[in-house]
């Protein structure tokens, strides 16, 4: 870890604003958005409660289901997004092979592009944060979570370096393309399960830094990971007070500072705001 000190858990260079940048709705200082990959069954099986955590402290969220690894509830789905929340379309096997070759990609695409549909989703994250964002062109999104500003211990570890959104352009169709929204903060798993963390003090670091630079906050948890029980955890597991801990520490030290959305609003907002207003003057 030493080696990474100087990028991670901040880049110096992933705090530079994009060209032409405005700020936030409101004048808010930064954008938070709340996101959780739900790996297995039993991640599945924890949806509803952790949601309840969220909606009790006034915050809304993401939820990233895999559609061919377990049995996922429509009702589950449903009840996520009549409470405002938002969910997405999480690879579709987890299974390290989705971006194993363009064949296999365009294969499980249409699958992807099948769920997408059914969910009414608009937005795909990647397991294992793999990525290529040229061929995600095939799906049917408007946005989508599969990089990071800097983490070195990602499978993949090529980092965005930057901590804003940014457009994912169509090379085929110019209008085309989606908005890529980069994890800025440490997973869950990093901190808690490898590193065994018992605070959340990078967690406050990086959120810290990144409202100083007037960035977007985007943390990626797992329910498949969080005890919620509170009593000692078990292999591969961390206690849900920690991401309590997180969303508590925003609300009361950024209390009114922050732009809270779901992905697909934070999307919409910088495809008209950042996106079009560009294609509109470079057409003056």
């Amino acid at each position: 870890m030493k080696n990474n000190k100087r990028i991670w858990p901040i880049d110096p260079k992933a705090g530079e604003t994009p060209r032409d940048w405005q700020g936030w709705p409101d004048n808010k200082k930064f954008a938070l958005l709340l996101s959780h990959d739900v790996d297995t069954q039993r991640g599945h099986d924890n949806c509803l409660r952790l949601m309840e955590i969220e909606k009790s402290l006034g915050f809304r969220s993401c939820f990233n289901i895999v559609p061919e690894k377990y049995r996922f509830s429509m009702e589950v789905i449903e009840t996520l997004k009549g409470n405002g929340f938002e969910v997405c379309v999480h690879g579709l096997k987890h299974d390290g092979k989705l971006f194993r070759s363009r064949k296999i990609f365009n294969k499980r695409a249409e699958r992807i592009n099948y769920y997408l549909k059914m969910w009414d989703s608009i937005g795909f994250t990647s397991p294992s944060m793999h990525h290529n964002l040229e061929w995600m062109h095939a799906l049917n999104i408007q946005h989508a979570t599969t990089t990071f500003d800097t983490d070195p211990f990602e499978p993949q570890p090529h980092s965005i370096r930057t901590i804003f959104p940014f457009w994912v352009s169509n090379s085929r169709n110019p209008q085309g393309g989606y908005v890529e929204l980069p994890l800025t903060l440490p997973q869950d798993h990093l901190l808690f399960v490898i590193l065994q963390n018992k605070y959340i003090d990078i967690w406050k670091k990086k959120i810290d830094w990144i409202a100083e630079k007037g960035g977007m906050v985007l943390v990626n948890t797992h329910p498949d990971y969080m005890n919620f029980n509170e009593r000692i955890v078990g292999l591969e597991e961390y206690f849900a007070k920690y991401y309590r801990e997180f969303l508590e520490y925003i609300k009361t030290i950024y209390k009114d500072q922050y732009w809270h959305v779901v992905p697909n609003e934070l999307a919409n907002f910088w495809k008209s705001n950042m996106v079009d207003h560009s294609l509109i003057r470079l057409s003056q």
